[in-house]
Formats: C-alpha cells, sequence, structure tokens
C-alpha cells in the first residue's frame, strides 16, 4: 500500500513555539518533552534551516533555525520519553482554520498517554485429577491477563511506510474527524477529565500487530484498506491520564468514558461498543456507530425480557 506522506508543520509549530514563545505567558507553555519527541520523527528537522510558524496566535514569526542544533535537538530526543501528564495547552477557536494547528493539538494529546494494555494470554499447564478413583495428568489452557506494553508498534509501522511517527498516527486521520477531536479533546481538559489517546491511524500492518478487541486486519474503521485507507481513518482510542497508579487511571478513564456517552453526541462522536470495547471511539453519523449501537440496543432488550 503506498501511503503519502505526513505533514510536518505541526511539529515545527511547536519546535518555534518552544524557541521564541515568551516564558511569562501561560498561554504558551509548550512543554519541552513533547516538542523533542515530535522532532525525533520529523525529516524536516534534519533538512530545512527555516520553520514558519502557523499557530493560532496571531504574533506569527519567522525562525531561523542553525541545522546543526536542530539535529542535536533531533538526536537527544530519540531518548525522551512522552510525558503522561496533562498538559496546559491552551488553543483557541481559530485553530480550527489550520489543520496543522489541530494536529499539533492531537498530537500531544496522542503524546500524553501512556501505550499500556491488558492481554489475555492462554497458557498449557498440566493439572492433576482424579476420576473414577484413578489420578491422572491432563493438560489444559488457563486464560491470563499480563499487562502489555505496545508503545513500539506504531513507530514500527511508521517505518513500516517510510513515515514519521506523528504524520502517520494523526495524518492518516479523516479531517472532518479530526476537527471533531478536536472540540472533543478541548471540553474533556476543560471538565478536567485529562484525555490521551492510546492509538489514531492504523494500516492493516498496524492492525495486524494490535492485540485484543480488533477487527479484521483490512477492516478497521481506525484506516483498514477496505475502509478507505491512509487519510480516511475514523477511530481512535481514549482513555484519561490522571492519575498517579494504573487503577486510579482507569477510574479516570471510565468516568471519561461516561462523560463521552453523556455529551458526546454535541461534538458527533460516540463509543459503538460500550463496556465491550470501552475506549473506542468514532463518529455518530458513521456505520459503525449505528450498526454496533443497533447490536448493543438488541442484546440490551434480550437481556432485560
Amino acid at each position: 500500500m503506498r501511503l503519502r506522506r505526513g505533514s510536518h508543520g505541526f511539529v515545527w509549530a511547536s519546535l518555534a513555539a518552544l524557541l521564541v514563545g515568551d516564558p511569562a505567558s501561560p498561554n504558551r507553555d509548550v512543554e519541552a518533552a513533547p516538542v523533542e519527541a515530535a522532532l525525533a520523527h520529523s525529516n524536516v528537522a534534519r533538512s530545512s534551516s527555516y520553520a514558519k510558524v502557523a499557530l493560532a496566535d496571531p504574533d506569527v514569526r519567522l525562525v531561523l533555525l542553525d541545522p546543526g542544533v536542530a539535529t542535536a535537538l533531533a538526536d537527544r530526543a530519540a531518548f525522551v520519553e512522552p510525558d503522561v501528564k496533562p498538559s496546559p495547552l491552551e488553543t483557541s477557536d481559530e485553530c480550527l482554520l489550520a489543520e496543522d494547528c489541530i494536529d499539533q493539538y492531537l498530537w500531544s494529546i496522542y503524546q500524553r498517554a501512556r501505550k499500556v494494555d491488558t492481554v489475555k494470554v492462554p497458557e498449557r499447564m498440566s493439572v492433576t485429577v482424579k476420576r473414577k478413583g484413578k489420578t491422572r495428568t491432563v493438560t489444559r489452557t488457563v486464560i491470563k491477563l499480563v499487562d502489555e506494553d505496545f508503545t513500539w508498534k506504531d513507530p514500527k509501522a511508521a517505518e513500516n511506510v517510510g513515515m514519521s511517527v506523528a504524520g502517520y498516527v494523526i495524518g492518516g486521520m479523516d479531517r472532518g474527524f479530526k476537527a471533531k477531536l478536536y472540540h472533543l479533546f478541548r471540553a474533556l481538559d476543560d471538565a478536567g477529565l485529562a484525555p490521551g489517546m492510546t492509538s489514531g491511524f492504523r494500516d492493516d500492518y498496524r492492525q495486524s500487530i494490535a492485540s485484543g478487541n480488533k477487527a479484521a486486519t483490512d477492516r478497521s474503521y481506525h484506516g483498514g484498506t477496505r475502509r478507505g485507507g491512509y487519510g480516511r481513518g475514523i477511530a481512535a482510542d481514549v482513555v484519561s491520564v490522571k492519575g498517579e497508579t494504573r487503577s486510579e487511571r482507569w477510574i479516570s478513564s471510565e468516568n471519561l468514558w461516561k462523560w463521552i456517552d453523556a455529551n458526546g453526541k454535541e461534538f458527533g462522536i460516540g463509543r459503538p461498543y460500550l463496556d465491550r470495547d470501552p475506549p473506542h471511539i468514532g463518529p455518530i453519523d458513521g456505520k459503525e456507530y449505528a450498526y454496533h449501537r443497533a447490536l448493543n440496543a438488541k442484546r440490551a432488550a434480550l437481556e432485560t425480557k
């Protein structure tokens, strides 16, 4: 599958905000770790000396970068882990006029989330049983719940198609869906629910290495080839990063999902699968939401009977 390269504009916007922003202004607080992490995946950072800032901030500046400095920053950023704490990004409604600005904001939401999940792993083990007075050893399969760190999967998928991680994960999503996500995440942040995105666009290869509840390799609404591929992803996985421990973050995530159930329609977004795949969200005017919500209603009716 041939994919076009993702835009690097929002990565440059983050770098320029860090270099020229007024440190006394809380509205320009762009954390260094997400910016450097974004630089690490930017091919532009190594090839160009100029960055034109296109942020919502009306104070647009042209920044001249020394190539050696940009390269050093990119090299150092490769060893920086994403900041999982909510960042105080302030983005005005003017951001809607620039897709790069929306991409920058969504990338920051993606970076703040730990990429850890609980997966079911079958394990074969020998047990001794007694039947009809006789003792015998049999092999049984038991299911264990284990933690899986899938931080490496998106970078691996991006490398597979020769793209930056930011250009892959964010650039591969449908433009209209990204605008809806932008509104939703801002509202969640304003509500103190600290949203984080663990997954955005996924192509067939990325879907093939996904774990847990997932669609067939080419049928994922995250961006499978049967759903339109790159630039047509209309699904994301969302959790809350609020809390010091994983159990605290799980409780916060449940509150975040309930908030989406109660208010998501205002932003055109909902959870198609509810508790079967709680982090998964998509547009409520899409086929996925309509079909699976209808199935959920039928199941609920049967359970009531």
